[in-house]
């Protein structure tokens, strides 16, 4: 009787595990279409001309970041006025919390898989995809996997004649080429802050990536972007938040070496929008301080954790405080957003998408 009574039991588990799946499946699948049917509506009733760009972000959930986007849309959209433009995150989290409304009213940013088919769909002739990324890194990655993806159909639903005779391009990161583009970046912020560094020191937090995910050794512009705004103003410092031997304690670190151990720090972040990581990690108030111990714990990769790069420089003897903190993303800066732009005309004029070779970093 316990074999019949276990034995149902499992049937019915069984039975109710398929229905869960089943239903979450044509939930993800009923998903699915209803993006792609709001992306397509968006691209059919804003389509103006025969030519797409698309910018995709990695994306924000920040009121300061959805102005940036927007004022960088509108700037494309007069320098580039033969193209339809169009803004897409590639971060799911951000997506969905944009869409969920978190700090501001929601809005619907959608992932460039929809766009790229919504284009096809609306048979654009051309289409280019300029990245919004800092570095060539992860998730340059990402962007260009979804052009792949798209060029080889991968889901079978796009026209194969269409993809055969449709034009992809692709823009890069600002910081691609380390021989021109890093020199035009320095002299870009070295011409809005060099009355800063002229007595005071300048620190741009960038985001970086991990070591494993240190994609085409990216993380390396980091270092170069230092070193080339060092030969403008020897009080320039690049940071991050996620690259190893290069976090607020390394910074530190180079300037005492340098012999700056006192005086005024402006940080800046280096990343195309004012977000989370600038909002908090950079000028936010969260300080891990052990008042007991009179010091900072350290992590295994030299870092203390859950403390501002404004509290952890000034704990440790500067002045660095609310007033010191430039909260603008780069796309806040026209200057530097021109070199974005520049990417893209160069994209433009180019050769024809070869969208592994050709743009990834040495």
């Amino acid at each position: 009787m316990k074999k019949i009574k276990f034995l149902l039991i499992a049937m019915m588990a069984i039975a109710a595990t398929a229905c869960f799946t089943a239903c979450s499946d044509d939930e993800e699948e009923s998903n699915v279409v209803r993006y792609q049917n709001a992306v397509n509506s968006t691209v059919s009733s804003s389509k103006h001309n025969s030519k797409a760009i698309l910018l995709v972000a990695f994306g924000s959930t920040w009121q300061q970041a959805y102005n940036a986007f927007d004022a960088t849309v509108d700037a494309y959209k007069s320098a580039f006025p033969g193209y339809d433009v169009y803004l897409s995150f590639s971060s799911a989290i951000c997506i969905n919390r944009a869409a969920a409304g978190e700090n501001v009213a929601p809005r619907h940013f959608y992932s460039p898989n929809y766009w790229l088919k919504a284009f096809a769909f609306s048979k654009y002739s051309e289409i280019v995809v300029q990245s919004l990324q800092v570095i060539p890194g992860e998730e340059y990655t990402r962007v260009i996997n979804y052009i792949k993806d798209f060029a080889n159909n991968s889901d079978g639903d796009i026209d194969d004649t269409y993809l055969s005779n449709v034009v992809l391009k692709l823009g890069v990161p600002l910081l691609q080429d380390a021989t021109t583009d890093v020199p035009a970046v320095a002299t870009a912020l070295h011409a809005i802050y060099g009355n800063y560094a002229k007595n005071s020191a300048v620190a741009f937090m960038g985001h970086g990536n991990p070591d494993s995910y240190d994609t085409y050794k990216a993380n390396v512009r980091y270092t170069q972007l230092e070193e080339e705004l060092q030969t403008l103003n020897p009080n320039y410092y690049v940071g991050t938040v996620d690259m190893a031997e290069n976090f607020k304690t390394h910074v530190l670190e180079r300037m005492q070496e340098r012999g700056f151990r006192n005086g005024t720090i402006y940080c800046h972040p280096l990343m195309s929008i004012a977000g989370d990581h600038a909002h908090n990690d950079m000028a936010g108030d969260d300080d891990a301080w052990d008042e007991e111990k009179k010091k900072y714990e350290f992590n295994e990769e030299g870092e203390v954790e859950d403390t501002s790069w404004k509290c952890y420089f000034t704990r440790n003897g500067y002045t660095c405080n609310d007033e010191t903190q430039i909260v603008k993303g780069l796309l806040e800066l026209p200057t530097v957003r021109q070199i974005w732009m520049n990417h893209t005309k160069a994209a433009i004029l180019g050769e024809p998408l070869d969208y592994y070779h050709s743009k990834n970093p040495e």
